[in-house]
């Protein structure tokens, strides 16, 4: 792809995410959406592969019914009430329809379909965004209109995300898909919480974010999409590929890693809103995603494919980790330590 052309489609990304991020009104969080919907897509079909241009179409319907809905949402609460401002969402009807909107933008089940598929077909660095800098301005909006959601729903569609993200990721082969299905799963712990506490929805976003980053560019820095790669590839880059499997451990939530932090928070606020219960479920469940996170941990550094004779080994390399993925690895497993300093901001 044209440097330019790259450079102007990743500016419409920070625009629109700016956009809506600094918005009150709820056409301007629409537009923002829009530019980051139209902004992405390019960057999904740049390869011209069919599969690319397939995600590409799929991307783009969803999320334009994802805002076509949100507009509604927001049209039908201002004829209600009179109101744009997106802090005033306070009809019913509005609110579920709004609900709907963001959990298709987002991913979230039961309209999750269209993710791994979006995924699959898309470049890691690309895929990287998908997971991470285009869920941003969705979850900015449930956290401003977190107060006026309906919980039950929330608590629903969160426990059905956390128990088909982990079921569904169990068979795949390809890393990609994979890291959809964990996406969902994870999208599951923040919608759970997101009415009892944005804060801790916000918290566990960003954790997610570092996380889902040092093991996307780790992929990309080995050029790894399937599991049959990722079992070669230790001899590429022995210390990379120790580092991933620690960084995937600790997106399957194991202490002493930095993804225990917003899991334990999460269970303990829940707990604290005598929803011990559905705590419990969604615990149990994160031990669906823990297999496949095991698997591909295993696969990265434990293990030769049965059939070696088979597979051309990799070269192994003295070309430095590039810095970037050393400070996202690092931080992906050594942050736990400072959940006192954050326990008393949220």
């Amino acid at each position: 792809m044209n440097p330019q052309a790259k450079l102007i489609f990743i500016s419409s990304l920070l625009l629109g995410t700016t956009i809506v991020i600094s918005s009150n009104h709820w056409i301007t969080a629409w537009a923002g959406l829009e530019i980051n919907t139209l902004a992405i897509l390019p960057l999904i079909s740049k390869s011209h592969h069919p599969r690319a241009i397939e995600a590409a179409t799929k991307y783009f319907l969803t999320q334009a019914t994802a805002s076509a809905l949100l507009l509604f949402s927001s049209m039908t609460n201002a004829w209600h009430t009179g109101q744009w401002d997106i802090t005033q969402m306070t009809h019913p009807t509005s609110c579920l329809i709004l609900t709907s909107a963001l959990a298709m933008k987002l991913g979230l089940v039961p309209f999750h379909f269209w993710f791994p598929e979006v995924l699959q077909g898309s470049p890691l660095i690309t895929g990287l965004l998908l997971s991470t800098a285009m869920k941003l301005p969705p979850i900015t909006l449930l956290y401003m209109t977190a107060q006026s959601l309906n919980p039950t729903v929330l608590t629903g569609m969160a426990i059905l995300s956390a128990a088909l993200g982990g079921w569904m990721g169990l068979n795949q082969t390809q890393v990609r898909k994979i890291l959809a299905f964990s996406s969902i799963s994870h999208l599951g712990w923040m919608a759970i919480v997101l009415v009892y506490n944005p804060k801790l929805t916000l918290l566990n976003f960003y954790l997610y974010t570092l996380m889902t980053s040092a093991i996307f560019l780790t992929l990309n820095s080995t050029n790894t999409t399937k599991l049959s790669t990722l079992m070669t590839s230790w001899t590429k880059a022995p210390a990379l590929s120790a580092m991933l499997m620690l960084t995937l451990l600790s997106l399957a939530g194991l202490p002493p890693l930095t993804g225990f932090l917003p899991k334990w928070l999460i269970i303990q606020e829940l707990t604290k809103q005598e929803m011990t219960p559905a705590a419990t479920i969604i615990a149990l469940l994160s031990l669906l995603g823990l297999f496949f996170y095991l698997r591909l941990a295993y696969c990265a550094t434990i293990t030769l494919p049965p059939h070696s004779t088979n597979h051309m080994k990799q070269w192994h390399t003295n070309k430095p980790v590039p810095s970037s993925i050393a400070i996202l690895t690092v931080l992906s497993t050594t942050l736990l330590p400072l959940s006192p300093m954050i326990s008393p901001t949220i």
